[in-house]
């Protein structure tokens, strides 16, 4: 039996019971807690281990400095660089692209008003005769480039009634525009005023005069005005087709100028610089009617002028414009 003396008593001794056999360890030696204390030492100090509060074991699976290069900041620079250009171009081709649409779209518009204005104008036109020069000529006539016709038009045109309708070309730079002329079918405004000129037949007429009035404005209280229906005009072309004095059998004409009646039908070919639709053929009313579309009205007396007019209405005289 061994003793151990322990700390604070004097001459104490504990008896401790011992194995009689010594104990063998794993690798056959000799085993005792002495030996176990030192060989745990001996580990500790092949560690390199001072104290029990040293640093913890550094992770070298990532540097100890991250961030990011000089050549990834650059291509990270440059592919924000070209997404941005991508962005902007497909902006700015929708923008363009927007534009486009817009644009074809007025000129068709402008097109469409244009064409859907003549042919009801002609849907609507009435047989009309003036006397000039103690003459009885009728108010209808045309050529190939332009027409005057008698036409019923709404109260937003001025006053309402029948007029004098006039569809002529105007030169205005590269391209000519199409002009519609109205004169209210009545002696005082037939005889012109001051700041208006007095109507004439169209082919003795010729050209607009320069005291022609101002374009897109009414005078005379909305009896006389001009208004540009295509400011840019390619194409205009008109034909008649009926059966003219001395002929027996309807054809189509490129004048009509001292008929006794209506044609039949006319042709219209109208377009633009950029835009052109298929001719149109408008029925005029009464036109396929035996006798129908004559002028048989009786005109009136015109004061002040040797001009006298025939309608099937008579508006009121429209105030004078000062």
């Amino acid at each position: 039996m061994n003793t151990v003396r322990v700390l604070g008593r004097s001459a104490e001794e504990i008896p401790i019971d011992r194995p009689s056999r010594p104990r063998l360890g794993r690798s056959g030696k000799t085993w005792s807690p002495a030996s176990f204390i030192f060989s745990d030492l001996s580990v500790a100090r092949n560690s390199g281990a001072s104290s029990p509060a040293r640093e913890a074991p550094i992770d070298r699976r990532f540097p100890e400095s991250a961030g990011f290069t000089l050549v990834e900041l650059l291509i990270a620079l440059v592919l924000i660089a070209v997404i941005t250009v991508l962005m902007f171009s497909g902006l700015r081709l929708g923008s363009r692209a927007w534009e486009g649409v817009e644009a074809v779209s007025e000129q068709v518009n402008d097109l469409r008003v244009a064409r859907n204005f003549v042919t009801q104008t002609l849907r609507q036109v009435r047989p009309a005769s003036v006397v000039v020069d103690a003459e009885q000529r009728p108010v209808f006539a045309g050529d190939a480039e332009g027409v005057e016709l008698a036409a019923p038009l709404s109260e937003h045109a001025g006053i309402p009634g029948l007029y004098i309708l006039r569809l002529v070309l105007e030169p205005a730079g590269e391209y000519q525009r199409l002009v519609l002329v109205r004169w209210l079918l009545h002696p005082e405004v037939l005889a012109g005023g001051d700041d208006y000129p007095p109507w004439e037949p169209l082919l003795e007429s010729g050209t607009a005069p320069a005291d022609a009035g101002p374009l897109d404005r009414d005078i005379a209280v909305g009896a006389y005005g001009r208004t540009v229906l295509l400011p840019q005009v390619e194409t205009f072309a008109l034909a008649y087709f009926g059966v003219a004095e001395g002929e027996t059998e309807p054809a189509w004409l490129e004048e009509w100028v001292d008929q006794p009646r209506l044609p039949q039908k006319m042709r219209i070919s109208l377009g633009t610089p950029e835009r052109s639709w298929p001719d149109a053929v408008v029925a005029l009313p009464g036109g396929d009617a035996a006798g129908a579309g004559q002028f048989t009205s009786e005109p009136m007396s015109v004061e002040g002028s040797g001009t006298q007019s025939s309608a099937p209405t008579r508006p009121a005289a429209p105030a004078s414009a000062e």
